[in-house]
């Protein structure tokens, strides 16, 4: 064991201490649930990860939701074992602001520990209970929950070696999200953003999800939200089915210094693990960009880039969402932005790379990984940790982690489209309401 003051936690090696599962927050259920986080104080061992927030995901490697598991607001920090006065990295995992934890072995963070950095990671609300709409509560708990979870950090960080006026809050996709909105509200120093998705909500259309959720318990919670899911048949949501984010007119730009980042073929990923509908002709591929009301000019192309429908329609649905959102936030703002490439290039592939866990991370990242793979990665844990500490990941303007591609030709389609309107779809019921008996 080892000690930080009121924490006793794990040596990961001779250079790097873990202190998983500390409680940074009550547990948001019983008189608390949907309400704002209510800070705690907490000390003694931690060991291991604490229980993640209700969800139904079972992801490889992590630990899964049960119906009881309460004390969900929990984090977990990686810190050299001597030195003081690191620059903190607080990351923010992603999952649709639907699933996922801290818990999952891609967001380890003992080797930026090793290169520098104090590192947390944290758990917060997800799904309904995070960003669920109700009359008489705080809406967008979640980014809450973070924001509980920096606050704490900036109050405890000292006692594991981290400089609490040193933080940069990042994330990838819905962390990526929140790690900006973060940035917008506290006092931070940096911000780094993979994968940022377009994706804020109307509160009218937070209410018409609303009407669908059995919010009885976390339990009816999580299941009335997967049959809500199930039923997007039609309208834009039955492509992809994201029903929760935060409910905001649109995405901060970053006020401090950022980094950002996005892969070339981030909806690949949603293909290859069927959650994406499938289009396959040119009808289908019509009927969806009327559904999302994307202009023909975008439409017609990437169906003259593409070979065939459905790489077109994979390659539009992931600029939509991430690429061309990402760099237009780098634009604005001034910021380096890297590009991804190294195959297959889809969403969260870049993050064993960024963490320097690419053992076990074989389907992720495509294949087992070699000698150039950990080179790659070296360098991105390396740029991580330098501008975390200085500002400059090592480059301005464009970089890329991989071969370098030419991305002018889609990047001309999107110029005179808006992208920062916030979601307010139609959503498709289930048939009956989950708080009404069936007929």
């Amino acid at each position: 064991m080892t000690r930080r003051g009121r924490f006793r936690g794990a040596a990961v090696d001779d250079g790097v201490s873990a202190f998983l599962g500390i409680r940074y927050a009550e547990p948001p259920f019983g008189p608390r649930r949907f309400r704002a986080p209510v800070r705690t104080d907490f000390s003694g061992d931690c060991p291991e990860f604490g229980p993640i927030p209700p969800q139904s995901a079972e992801l490889p490697g992590a630990p899964v939701w049960r119906p009881g598991d309460e004390d969900v607001l929990s984090l977990n920090v990686w810190a050299p074992s001597t030195a003081d006065g690191n620059p903190v990295l607080f990351y923010l995992h992603g999952g649709a602001y639907t699933f996922g934890s801290s818990a999952q072995p891609d967001y380890d963070g003992a080797a930026l520990a090793r290169a520098g950095l104090v590192v947390v990671t944290c758990n917060y609300r997800l799904g309904f209970e995070g960003f669920g709409h109700l009359e008489g509560h705080p809406d967008n708990r979640g980014l809450l929950d973070q924001l509980a979870a920096l606050h704490w950090v900036r109050d405890e960080i000292p006692a594991f070696g981290g400089d609490p006026d040193a933080i940069t809050v990042a994330g990838q996709s819905a962390g990526a999200g929140s790690a900006l909105f973060l940035a917008d509200a506290a006092p931070v120093r940096r911000v780094i953003a993979h994968s940022v998705p377009n994706r804020c909500y109307t509160k009218d259309f937070a209410r018409r999800v609303a009407q669908w959720i059995d919010t009885t318990s976390p339990a009816t919670t999580v299941a009335s939200t997967d049959a809500l899911i199930k039923a997007q048949r039609t309208g834009p949501l039955s492509y992809d089915p994201v029903l929760f984010g935060p409910i905001a007119d649109r995405l901060p730009a970053p006020a401090v210094d950022a980094l950002l980042c996005h892969t070339t073929a981030e909806y690949r990923l949603f293909e290859r693990v069927g959650t994406l509908a499938l289009v396959r002709t040119d009808r289908e591929y019509a009927r969806f960009g009327r559904e999302n009301g994307l202009p023909h000019h975008v439409l017609d192309g990437y169906r003259e880039l593409f070979p065939t429908v459905a790489d077109a329609y994979v390659a539009l649905f992931g600029d939509y969402v991430f690429a061309e959102p990402t760099t237009r936030l780098a634009e604005r703002s001034g910021s380096p932005l890297a590009r991804f490439t190294r195959p297959p290039a889809w969403h969260a592939a870049d993050v064993p790379f960024s963490f320097g866990n690419l053992a076990g991370a074989d389907f992720l990242i495509g294949g087992p990984p070699d000698d150039a793979d950990h080179a790659l990665s070296r360098r991105m844990v390396r740029a991580w940790a330098d501008f975390a500490r200085t500002g400059d990941p090592g480059w301005t303007g464009v970089h890329h982690w991989g071969d370098e591609v030419d991305v002018s030709a889609t990047r001309a389609l999107w110029q005179d489209v808006d992208l920062d309107d916030p979601v307010d779809h139609p959503v498709s019921g289930t048939g009956v309401h989950p708080l009404r008996p069936a007929p």
